[in-house]
């Protein structure tokens, strides 16, 4: 195995640390007063000019659909970079260079299964930075990490299909610029267990889908939002079909695999941030005659903080190579460990770099309140640890049964 960046990947990293440095950490504080200012109103989930702005920055700048090789040319290890310094401001810096979650994934989803008609009308939108878009898979009702599970009906009639169910934290949906969702249901309950769902576009205005209530995370509400979702006959074309019926299980399985992928490279940048953080504080911060950096227990946190990163992003470039070299498929054991090592990796380093910040980390003075959430979240999205662990240690048995 070879993590060496290439000279391309070296250059992209270069310049996305450029742009990050120039033009995203210093934008923020814009973000951040243009959402304080519009906090429990109807405009809340209006988007910062300022994101527009750097979106245009960074196409000038080369700096766009990164996250798709047959788009970029990019491998898996080499966007790995790229991705952990976007990590740096994940509210930000994703979207500006189109390379924000869930649309990542759905860019995939459209470009490997959508028909051409499918891929102008949505992905081409999607693509350009024009839209954005929804992954509508998890419902209240049932434990939707056993994808089996899913209730909401998708049924044929005549030239077009019938949609009722609810779904629920589905990511991007309070942006009013979230114009397509891609929904999973089950069109044949009869089918064996993983033929039974499939997927289907359904646009944002079609005739009985209903927004419920957008949730918050941790006390957040994120600018896109995440939101329970009603569909009540909600009746779409029959062309709206993604892949064919019975196929939404498998779909659902190429989709994930990349984007736990992006998740955890985006999880280190934010880990960085905060050793960072916690570094400057350490050193700048005095208590007890002297600074906190030469508290024994502080420089045990910075050196644990350390080390948990880089074996991190060992395991998670691993997996970026198997993906490349072996498919998702190759890599599915590698893909389950990172979602849950990394996730837990980040909790620990930002939990210890607010301890070291105290009080001020409970504010919005640091952006480490926000990271936490942040972070503890993604141990349920793409599939709770649990799940995960099952199956590492599924493959991990099957791995040693005798004949």
């Amino acid at each position: 195995m070879d993590f060496a960046p290439s000279a391309v990947a070296t250059d992209y990293t270069t310049r996305m640390r450029a742009f990050l440095d120039e033009r995203v950490l210093p934008a923020e504080a814009e973000y951040d007063a243009f959402r304080a200012a519009r906090r429990g109103t109807p405009q809340e989930w209006d988007l910062p000019p300022v994101v527009e702005r750097l979106k245009a920055e960074a196409r000038e700048r080369g700096l766009w659909n990164l996250f798709l090789p047959a788009v970029s040319g990019l491998t898996n290890v080499d966007y790995a970079a790229v991705a952990e310094v976007s990590g740096w401001s994940p509210v930000i810096a994703p979207e500006a260079i189109n390379c924000q979650a869930p649309d990542t994934g759905n860019m995939e989803t459209l470009h490997l299964f959508g028909t051409p008609e499918q891929k102008q009308q949505w992905l081409d939108p999607l693509l350009d930075g024009e839209i954005r878009s929804a992954f509508a898979m998890t419902e209240p009702a049932v434990a939707s990490s056993d994808a089996t599970n899913i209730e909401t009906r998708i049924r044929r009639d005549g030239d077009d299909y019938v949609i009722d169910g609810r779904k629920w934290w589905i990511s991007g949906t309070a942006d009013e610029r979230c114009r397509v969702f891609i929904v999973m249901g089950k069109t044949d309950p009869d089918a064996p267990s993983h033929r039974q769902q499939s997927m289907i576009l359904v646009p944002r205005d079609a005739p009985g889908m209903k927004v419920v209530r957008h949730l918050p995370t941790f006390g957040y509400q994120d600018q896109h939002g995440h939101s329970e979702i009603a569909f009540d006959g909600v009746r779409v074309p029959a062309t709206n079909l993604l892949g064919e019926e019975g196929g939404g299980f498998a779909i659902a399985q190429a989709r994930l695999g990349p984007g736990r992928i992006h998740h955890c490279m985006r999880l280190i940048g934010m880990a960085e941030r905060a050793l960072s953080m916690m570094v400057e504080r350490a050193q700048s911060r005095v208590a007890f005659g002297g600074p906190l950096a030469d508290q024994g227990v502080v420089r045990e946190q910075i050196a644990l903080s350390r080390m948990e990163i880089e074996q991190a992003r060992l395991l998670t470039l691993k997996t970026a190579w198997l993906i490349d070299t072996h498919g998702s498929r190759g890599a599915a054991s590698e893909i389950a460990a990172i979602k849950v090592v990394v996730p837990r990796m980040a909790c620990a380093v930002i939990d210890r770099a607010m301890q070291v910040h105290g009080g001020a980390a409970m504010s919005d003075d640091t952006p480490l309140a926000y990271f936490y959430a942040w972070a503890r979240a993604l141990r349920f999205a793409d599939g709770p640890d649990e799940v995960h662990i099952r199956s590492v240690a599924r493959q991990e048995l099957k791995a040693h049964r005798s004949d």
